[in-house]
């Protein structure tokens, strides 16, 4: 297991407070203090200051931050499998929404007769919360959208999709080009902060210096159909993924919009800790998912070496 005092320190690097983190770890804040003095002792650094009375990490307090969340979350992958050894082997990654519902379940569907004898769970959820998932190990890992430190992770693109801003069938947008500066007449229905969609668009926005806050009117939802279902009955326009919205673009129940200055396309990402024991076996999964793409899309594929 991971040693007491280094979940004291991961704890308090997440909180910056050393009351918050003995409430949370339910000990006292003494206690808390003298793990991570112990800690300072061990290693001969200091690994928090303070400025400007806020709880900082040293560059070294940085380094051991990496190197706790990474045991942390091989500890927890090695300690299932000791505990649940005559089980099949456990496999549990996240996905954001348009991938978790749009682009995985081919894939998985096409994937079953390899995954016998495997257990597997998916999380859907947004970007942030999938790589804090991540970072405290309660996922092996995670294929995202959207912006994030990639630097921070071992990551491989793994798909490809247009962004694009949509509207209903009928809609004063429909069947013509329309000015960048015209979208800012409408309701814009929108997923919720943390979500890989909304930080493309805000992305995007940025690029014409403007923000979501330019729109009269926003609708702010976490469900990507309820959001499909509002713009369908012309209660405003949303920006997505067009993976995301192939059956009603298909069907006509929502139309792209034409619009100027707006040509995006976006990966997928692979993402999975950097130095982890189990890396070749995520990495493998992510071999047999790229297969199953490459036999969709007819697209070459290259495995990872």
């Amino acid at each position: 297991m991971l040693d007491f005092r280094l979940v004291t320190f991961l704890m308090l690097c997440e909180e910056a407070s050393f009351t918050r983190t003995a409430k949370r770890l339910h000990i006292s804040q003494p206690a808390v203090s003298q793990h991570i003095h112990y800690l300072e002792e061990y290693y001969g650094v200091k690994l928090f200051t303070y400025d400007h009375r806020s709880l900082q990490l040293t560059l070294q307090g940085r380094k051991l931050q990496e190197f706790a969340r990474l045991s942390k979350a091989d500890w927890a992958k090695a300690e299932a499998g000791i505990r649940n050894s005559k089980e099949a082997p456990h496999i549990s990654f996240g996905a954001t929404l348009t991938i978790g519902e749009f682009v995985m379940p081919e894939i998985l569907c096409a994937m079953m007769d390899g995954l016998s004898g495997s257990n597997l769970t998916m999380l859907v959820d947004n970007t942030q919360t999938l790589l804090q998932k991540l970072r405290n190990g309660e996922i092996d890992f995670a294929i995202v959208e959207g912006l994030f430190n990639k630097n921070e992770y071992i990551t491989r693109v793994f798909s490809k999709s247009r962004f694009i801003a949509v509207c209903a069938k009928g809609h004063p947008f429909d069947s013509r080009r329309v000015s960048f500066s015209e979208i800012f007449t409408q309701r814009l229905i929108v997923r919720e902060p943390g979500s890989g969609t909304r930080s493309i668009l805000e992305q995007a926005l940025s690029v014409h210096n403007q923000n979501i806050s330019s729109f009269p009117e926003k609708i702010e939802i976490a469900n990507l159909n309820a959001i499909k279902e509002l713009v369908a009955k012309g209660l405003g326009i949303t920006f997505l993924y067009e993976k995301a919205a192939e059956k009603e673009l298909s069907e006509g129940t929502l139309v792209r919009i034409d619009l100027e200055e707006f040509e995006i396309v976006r990966n997928f990402h692979f993402v999975c800790l950097k130095g982890s024991h189990f890396e070749n076996d995520y990495l493998s999964f992510l071999d047999k998912c790229m297969s199953v793409l490459s036999k969709e899309t007819g697209v070459e594929y290259m495995p990872f070496p």
